[in-house]
């Protein structure tokens, strides 16, 4: 696992502790930044969800994002997470928070994020309400965009919410979806 380009460009990250994370691979990653960048997306602040080793929220941070905050829940994989943004030198513009997502997303009170990346475990029963719950929450405004990796076998739906998908992408044995938020106006 690497950093694809930008401030931190090459540098490897270290990978899950044990077999209980499933990192993105870089193919997936390298198409999945190709697209974010056609939308020319990657600034303001980014929420990484699931954040496994952080490399996704890495990225948009040497990509040029201001801010990232990182949610995992073992305290083992957040260590990585904090190692990680230590080794690429962007520990001043993130801060990791070891939670469940869903109890996160439920109490934060932290300002709409521009881009939240969310990237669970495959077999995870509550991929769609946990896209529901963001369409609902405080963290997403007008523009914000969701990136939802998940099992190519799991066909998300066009809308949660205000959240409108713009395209979805298979590569292999994984698949990435991608929402816009649009607010209704009168």
């Amino acid at each position: 696992m690497r950093v694809i380009t930008g401030s931190a460009k090459g540098h490897k990250l270290k990978g899950p502790p044990d077999s209980g994370t499933r990192p993105m691979l870089d193919r997936v990653k390298e198409s999945l930044f190709a697209i974010l960048s056609g939308y020319d997306v990657i600034q303001g602040r980014v929420l990484d969800l699931f954040a496994g080793t952080g490399s996704l929220g890495i990225e948009f941070l040497s990509r040029g994002a201001e801010w990232a905050d990182f949610v995992e829940q073992r305290a083992v994989v957040c260590k990585v997470i904090r190692e990680n943004l230590a080794h690429t030198k962007l520990a001043d513009r993130a801060k990791v928070h070891q939670a469940g997502v869903e109890s996160w997303i439920a109490q934060a009170r932290s300002e709409p994020y521009d881009i939240i990346m969310m990237d669970p475990p495959y077999a995870s029963p509550t991929i769609e309400a946990t896209i529901e719950a963001i369409a609902a929450s405080r963290l997403v405004k007008d523009g914000t965009i969701l990136v939802v990796g998940h099992w190519p076998r799991l066909t998300l739906q066009e809308r949660y919410g205000n959240l409108t998908q713009l395209t979805t992408r298979r590569l292999g044995d994984s698949s990435f979806s991608i929402y816009e938020y649009i607010e209704e106006h009168d």
